[in-house]
């Protein structure tokens, strides 16, 4: 039998880089008045993807981790919004859209539970 070795797929790892890629693509940003103000909100919404889908990982209750889901999801479309305003490359809009996608699909999931 052939030992074929499968990548363990993880959200919280997954939103952490897509944080830090936004974080990396700001750092590289003109220094201007928009830029600084787009680039701290975009900031903010990136980390609050993971933060809340750590936090929904850790709830006590499945309407406790619903909501910290549909948070995070929430950031995720914000961080999407920013991004488009700053003009960043294709793949940081695209990876907080599939961000958000994967999200609503797992809230659909607990929802009908």
């Amino acid at each position: 039998m052939e030992n074929s070795k499968v990548k363990k797929y993880d959200l919280e790892d997954r939103t952490f880089e897509f944080a830090r890629s936004v974080r990396e693509y700001c750092s590289r940003l003109p220094k201007n008045t928009h830029n600084y103000e787009d680039g701290k909100q975009v900031i903010r919404s990136s980390g609050s993807v993971g933060a809340n889908y750590i936090e929904a990982n850790d709830s006590f209750s499945s309407k406790d981790r619903i909501l910290r889901l549909k948070i995070a999801k929430k950031e995720a479309r914000e961080s999407e919004y920013w991004l488009k305003l700053l003009k960043a490359p294709v793949e940081l809009i695209q990876e907080s859209k599939e961000l958000s996608l994967i999200l609503a699909t797992i809230i659909d999931k607990l929802s009908k539970k």
